[in-house]
């Protein structure tokens, strides 16, 4: 997927999860933050920040704030919204057919169900913006809705369909995302359970460009 228009600019401080204050040119601006995460590792005072500038709509902010690059100068994309477009589009290319998202599953929305080789699947897709020592970590913060899912997916599985967890690594350089267990002990032992049940995970890599998130893993196999 890709951005435009972009810029660059230097976060100052997030006075709560939506918004962030920045130095755009010299000019402080408030802007949408898009990522309701704690994000804590990389939103540090000083910090080069990517903004996007969306068209003109019924809003309270100019831009969007979409990456970030950390201390050594890695940038990563923070955009929410971004990982089940980028998905949309690998499933396409993967041969995916009948694509619908936000598929209604037991007593949740599936970001996707899709058919492979004549065959029902579900995926549930899970954005990945913590990083240490190479190895990404999810969630970041508690979500008990990140729980409810994997606990749908279980149910996916047992039915019959293929089940699918999708972990999209929004930056480059990282293969693996573990369960983030001190952050949040039950979404840990619900991957566990699923895994033992027959969901698939799917570590997604990508490349990650100020105005481009693209998947650079390989297409999906059943």
């Amino acid at each position: 997927m890709r951005y435009e228009p972009v810029m660059r600019a230097t976060f100052l401080d997030r006075p709560n999860r939506f918004l962030a204050r920045v130095d755009l040119a010299g000019e402080i601006q408030t802007v949408h933050v898009k990522n309701t995460g704690r994000l804590g590792e990389l939103l540090v005072p000083g910090r080069e920040v990517i903004l996007h500038a969306p068209p003109p709509a019924k809003r309270k902010t100019a831009y969007d704030l979409i990456a970030v690059r950390n201390g050594e100068g890695k940038l990563f994309n923070i955009d929410s919204q971004a990982p089940n477009a980028v998905v949309r589009e690998w499933l396409q290319r993967s041969g995916a057919s009948q694509i619908r998202p936000e598929y209604p599953f037991g007593t949740s929305r599936m970001d996707f169900s899709f058919s492979m080789k004549g065959r029902p699947a579900i995926l549930e897709v899970k954005g990945c913006t913590l990083e240490r020592d190479g190895i990404g970590y999810f969630p970041d913060a508690p979500t008990e809705r990140g729980v409810r899912h994997v606990q749908e997916l279980i149910h996916a599985a047992g039915s019959g369909c293929l089940a699918f967890l999708a972990f999209v690594i929004q930056m480059d350089g990282v293969q693996e995302v573990r369960p983030n267990r001190a952050t949040h002990p039950a979404f840990a032992d619900t991957m566990e359970e699923a895994i033992c049940a027959g969901v698939r995970v799917l570590h997604l890599t990508c490349h990650v460009e100020e105005d481009t998130l693209e998947i650079t893993s390989p297409a999906l196999q059943v």
